[in-house]
């Protein structure tokens, strides 16, 4: 009884979400390889930060280059997990 309680319990636990596309490879830089650290940051702080170098609002790193890639809601969608507490 115990056992089928606790598996019940932990279907009911959500997933873990999967990245969005673009997301997995902001660690490399962002992981401790010496850029600002992400995980510790609002998903809305970083959403605007990357949408500012996207409109060449920022001084240009290969940041600009990389977020002009993305539409703004691929933008929220990454900022959001890249945030999201693990």
């Amino acid at each position: 009884m115990r056992i089928c309680v606790a598996l019940s319990l932990l279907a009911a636990l959500p997933a873990a979400a999967a990245p969005p596309p673009g997301a997995s490879s902001c660690a490399g830089c962002h992981g401790g390889g010496g850029m600002p650290a992400l995980a510790s940051q609002p998903a809305g702080a970083i959403a605007e930060a990357m949408l500012a170098y996207k409109a060449g609002e920022r001084s240009p790193t290969v940041m600009d280059r990389i977020a002009r890639g993305f539409t703004e809601a691929e933008i929220r969608a990454i900022a959001a997990w890249v945030a999201a507490p693990r």
